[in-house]
């Protein structure tokens, strides 16, 4: 088997499972990215650390296991939302930037399945790449002075089964004892707005999440960013009444910001919105659960 860059740190044991209820209360979907820096290895020991409830959080060595989240990736992408995935391998989603990653891994401890994940692309690989994802759907050269400090988090999902919170909560353990360890104060990423709603494919809910969200949850002016390929927000209706999605919900409550309007990502039919969250805007109960302060 091939194996994989070592792992880059270690993990926190997770906390309880009303914190699973507070942040994520609803069903979870996919997203596709957020963004943290240059990171010490982890020991060549570790071992796969349980969270409770059943399941366990580790890094993926080997090439079967990233295999594994790939499988997971399609299942979800694929097979529940309809996404077009130009993947070389049948039955995973796979691209370019998955060689350049490390990928975070939640098992169901009984059956060793994995049943979510999330993908983390360092500053040293986003060079050696030539980018991150993010980068291909909006441009970020406002965050320019951020890259040495980002991490790319990215394909986050988890399986249609285990969706009660307990999973998300997990890997977002991992990622933050991932930027304690390394003294991280910043991640951004694409979170996913599907573009059907009621059964009816139409950008109108995108636009009303987007018009909601970009008068309570902007970044400051100098993080702005634009997408490549804008979703057309100002020809759609933006005056539903629908709540964004449970990711993005969780996201906003841990202090996340709006970057800017929008892309349209017509491979996986969504509207994609660029999000930051920096460390030093973590509400104090959240840096307490999560990071110990």
């Amino acid at each position: 088997m091939k194996e994989l860059p070592t792992p880059t740190f270690p993990f926190s044991q997770l906390g309880a499972w009303e914190w699973c209820q507070a942040l994520w209360p609803a069903p979870l979907h996919r997203t596709k990215t957020i963004t943290v820096p240059a990171v010490a290895p982890a020991p060549a020991n570790e071992v796969p650390q349980p969270a409770g409830g059943g399941i366990s959080v580790s890094w993926a060595r080997h090439q079967d296991e990233v295999r594994a989240a790939q499988r997971l990736r399609y299942e979800v992408f694929a097979g529940e939302m309809g996404a077009r995935l130009d993947t070389p391998l049948e039955g995973h989603d796979v691209d370019l930037f998955d060689d350049f990653c490390e990928h975070l891994l939640v098992r169901d401890e009984p059956t060793g399945q994995v049943i979510g994940t999330y993908r983390v692309l360092t500053p040293a690989q986003a060079r050696r790449v030539g980018s991150t994802y993010s980068d291909t759907e909006f441009d970020l050269t406002r965050l320019r002075d951020l890259r040495e400090r980002m991490v790319e988090l990215g394909r986050s999902c988890v399986h249609a089964e285990h969706r009660q919170g307990g999973v998300i909560l997990a890997l977002w353990g991992a990622l933050a004892a991932f930027m304690n360890r390394n003294r991280l104060d910043t991640m951004i990423g694409c979170a996913s707005i599907p573009m059907r709603h009621k059964g009816v494919s139409s950008g109108d809910a995108a636009a009303s999440i987007w018009r909601q969200l970009s008068a309570t949850h902007m970044a400051p002016i100098q993080y702005h960013v634009q997408p490549r390929l804008p979703l057309p927000v100002n020809r759609l209706d933006d005056r539903l009444d629908v709540e964004p999605p449970a990711l993005i919900k969780g996201y906003l409550r841990l202090g996340a910001k709006v970057l800017g309007p929008p892309a349209w990502d017509p491979d996986f039919n969504s509207a994609d919105l660029p999000m930051l969250m920096r460390i030093e805007d973590l509400p104090a109960r959240y840096r307490k659960h999560f990071l110990g302060d």
